[in-house]
């Protein structure tokens, strides 16, 4: 595949991980006017934003076809799991993203666990449930920890682990009763609690070659020490120390190679950024969960680390040649990202707080950010920035990053401190 310049790229979506996205093609001697639908006020520096909804299938088609788009990639897993690709491709238009039938791998946890039961991809035992009275029999006698899981779509905020039987009881109801997540609740899956270190392994595929990317480590829990409540994810690092060279050539063998395969044999060819949320247990490698698309923050931290022209990696994955594209991860390497997020996160927060970000601060991504009356960047959104430093090793990285949020005002603003932590006493341990 030549060089050609694509003359006009859309990117679907409005966060950091789009951010990221955009940030890497702009790197491309092919890349021409990038658009993004619908952006944010940060992304805006180096995209056109469209004020269209990701999920605005028919408003992004009418876009894309007016426009005459050469290229699109859509990141959010809401319309890829409704079918974006599709609309688009009938459109004559290629994109980087999973078709619909593909997508299900996320938009459905009951489906993925059966992928899995059938194909014999290592995961956790679990029982799937459309009655809520079976479920709440079910957790009167199963094993505590459990985790109990909305089967749809939950903007990463429908797995609830319980402690005792009576969380377990309270997860069933809010999801099948009270539909706390909508439709996403009205079938779960509830299965055992795994423990080890958590390892996301991002991965480009097109349904004939799956390539793995560095390894991360994501942070969930919104506070230092891994306190308070889930949220979208409150900074990542790469690579992931625990993910050995041998750990990843077990899970190319029992996950990554099986899970492509078993969709083709499914009829539900995968192509795009298939993601591998792995949990390392004392009996080896098992799949948590999958993600259709970029892992938000995950997405922030890995792709500083490639190198590579990312649009010829994509334009490679739409059309089936992926074993042909030329890149690799700087794994010597290291990248870390620290979220600063408003104050009450991830429940009550308030918006429109200025940012005052320095100029030279290069690999700031925005995931939550409006233009005041004045054109000043104003925070609008619980997660705001991601600040990503890439350094020769994992301190390196983390210093780097913390050193770069101590610039950026943000009032109400807060972010953990120890992001990294964990992944460093691992680091050192294996590098003595």
């Amino acid at each position: 595949m030549g060089i050609t310049v694509v003359d006009k790229i859309m990117v679907v979506g409005g966060g950091g991980r789009e951010h990221a996205i955009i940030k890497k093609l702009k790197e491309s001697p092919q890349a021409g006017k990038i658009y993004c639908l619908p952006g944010n006020a940060g992304i805006a520096k180096d995209a056109e934003c469209v004020a269209i909804s990701a999920e605005d299938l028919d408003g992004v088609v009418d876009f894309a076809v007016r426009e005459k788009i050469d290229f699109a990639v859509v990141a959010p897993d809401d319309p890829l799991v409704m079918g974006l690709v599709d609309l688009l491709e009938e459109k004559g238009i290629p994109c980087f993203g999973p078709n619909k039938r593909a997508a299900i791998i996320e938009g459905s946890k009951a489906f993925s666990k059966d992928l899995m039961k059938k194909y014999d991809i290592p995961t956790a035992q679990f029982e799937t449930f459309t009655d809520m009275g079976d479920a709440l029999e079910y957790v009167k006698t199963c094993r505590i920890p459990v985790v109990v899981k909305a089967d749809g779509l939950a903007k990463g905020k429908g797995v609830l682990i319980c402690e005792t039987r009576d969380a377990a009881e309270a997860a069933v109801l809010e999801m099948m009763q009270d539909q706390v997540f909508g439709k996403s609740g009205s079938t779960v899956v509830i299965e055992e609690f795994l423990e080890g270190p958590e390892v996301s392994v991002l991965s480009f595929t097109d349904g004939n070659t799956v390539i793995p990317m560095v390894s991360s480590m994501d942070h969930k829990r919104a506070f230092d020490g891994d306190k308070g409540l889930n949220t979208g994810g409150m900074g990542t690092i790469a690579p992931n120390p625990y993910y050995t060279e041998d750990i990843a050539s077990e899970c190319m063998e029992t996950i990554f190679l099986p899970t492509m395969r078993a969709m083709n044999k499914e009829g539900r060819t995968f192509k795009g950024c298939l993601y591998f949320g792995l949990m390392l247990t004392t009996e080896g490698p098992k799949v948590i969960e999958y993600n259709c698309r970029f892992g938000d923050p995950e997405a922030q931290v890995v792709l500083p680390l490639l190198e590579g022209d990312l649009l010829d990696i994509m334009m490679h994955t739409a059309d089936g040649t992926l074993s042909s594209a030329k890149f690799h991860f700087a794994e010597d390497e290291a990248a870390c990202c620290v979220i600063m997020a408003t104050k009450g996160y991830p429940e009550h927060y308030e918006k429109g707080y200025p940012l005052s970000i320095p100029d030279d601060l290069e690999n700031v991504y925005v995931a939550g950010a409006k233009l005041g009356e004045n054109g000043e960047l104003l925070s609008d959104g619980g997660r705001v920035l991601g600040v990503t430093a890439r350094g020769k090793n994992l301190p390196e990285a983390i210093d780097s990053a913390y050193a770069q949020v101590a610039r950026i005002e943000f009032p109400d603003g807060f972010y953990r401190h120890d992001i990294g932590q964990k992944a460093l006493a691992a680091w050192k341990g294996e590098t003595r």
